[in-house]
């Protein structure tokens, strides 16, 4: 069956990394008519703005975007493409597997996390204000229906993939009313789940759990900030961000994108380490229905790493972005 998706090459690093991705897709067999489209840098500069109209058509038109990474400018510039394209798309989930494997170096190795975090409002609805000089607000937003949304997908996802245990994190001890009511919206939807146990911490505490035993958690549910610095804390036990895919799901439409930065700074050197991003096209290839093809990949990369013989810098190793590529493309076709 062939797909129609939307292609986000994005920038820095972005343009290697998803030439290997889409070489490993087709080495898997699947067909896949790649829509590319820009974002981020690139596309201020040929459109003007971050997120241009083209996309959202692009996305809204196949349902389906395969994301590369874009450089979000700190402190100044452009409101970050990211952001955007998850509030105009409604993506509210953000889905993050963090799992060891084998030949990644990693302080642990039995870790096998699910993270889900809430991911259009909280401190990253982006509502800031100058109050007077030198003084700053910025407002965090916590609605009851996104928060129903954010559990019951959280639920939704543990029994469907056979996960038996959710634990919320929040910081409803000082922020009484906003996460407050997180809280809360959890605690209700996790009355309709009882065969899923479901507890909560605060979030520092978790922090400090995590870091001591990873394996005492099976899914995480964080708020969109809590969220975004526990999963990067998640992938540091694991081997760091080059090994963590992500997908950003909503009713209508999924994005997938690897979480890792655009590294500008070894841009253009082909020594990237493309896994993430193959990582999370496999989370789009299950989500299209290409479950052999997505096996497929994702054994022959773990064999890859662990015997390795062709790892990036990153990983402890000498090879290229393209040498790492075809050692893992070798390794499909002899699957085939």
């Amino acid at each position: 069956m062939a797909h129609k998706v939307t292609l986000i090459p994005g920038d820095g690093i972005g343009p290697e990394i998803t030439e290997s991705a889409v070489r490993v897709i087709e080495a898997a067999g699947v067909d896949i008519e790649w829509d590319r489209q820009l974002a981020g840098i690139p596309a201020v500069q040929e459109y003007g703005k971050s997120v241009p109209e083209q996309l959202l058509d692009s996305i809204r038109s196949n349902k389906v975007a395969l994301k590369a990474p874009l450089t979000t400018l700190v402190g100044k510039g452009f409101r970050s493409a990211n952001v955007t394209l998850r509030k105009k798309l409604n993506l509210y989930a953000n889905l993050r597997p963090v799992k060891s494997i084998g030949g990644v170096p990693s302080r642990y190795d039995k870790v096998d996390l699910i993270i889900v975090r809430e991911n259009t409002e909280d401190l990253y609805a982006g509502i800031e204000n100058v109050i007077s000089p030198g003084v700053t607000e910025a407002i965090k937003v916590v609605t009851e229906t996104a928060s129903y949304n954010i559990a019951r997908f959280a639920f939704e996802y543990a029994r469907k993939n056979g996960r038996k245990k959710i634990t919320l994190a929040h910081k409803a001890n000082i922020l009484k009313i906003s996460d407050g009511l997180f809280l809360d919206s959890f605690e209700k939807v996790a009355r309709e789940y009882p065969d899923i146990e479901a507890e909560d911490k605060i979030v520092d505490a978790l922090c400090m759990k995590l870091v001591m035993d990873p394996t005492q958690f099976d899914v995480l549910l964080l708020g969109n900030m809590f969220g975004d610095i526990v999963s990067d804390l998640a992938a540091g036990l694991v081997g760091g961000l080059g090994v963590v895919p992500s997908a950003n799901l909503g009713s209508e439409y999924a994005l997938f994108e690897a979480v890792h930065g655009s590294a500008p700074d070894i841009a253009g050197k082909n020594i990237a380490n493309p896994t993430a991003l193959i990582f999370s096209s496999l989370l789009m290839l299950r989500h299209l229905g290409e479950e052999q093809a997505a096996d497929k990949i994702w054994k022959s990369i773990v064999v890859t790493l662990a015997i390795g013989k062709k790892l990036t810098r990153d990983l402890g190793g000498t090879a290229s972005t393209t040498e790492f590529t075809d050692e893992l493309i070798k390794e499909i076709s002899s699957r085939t």
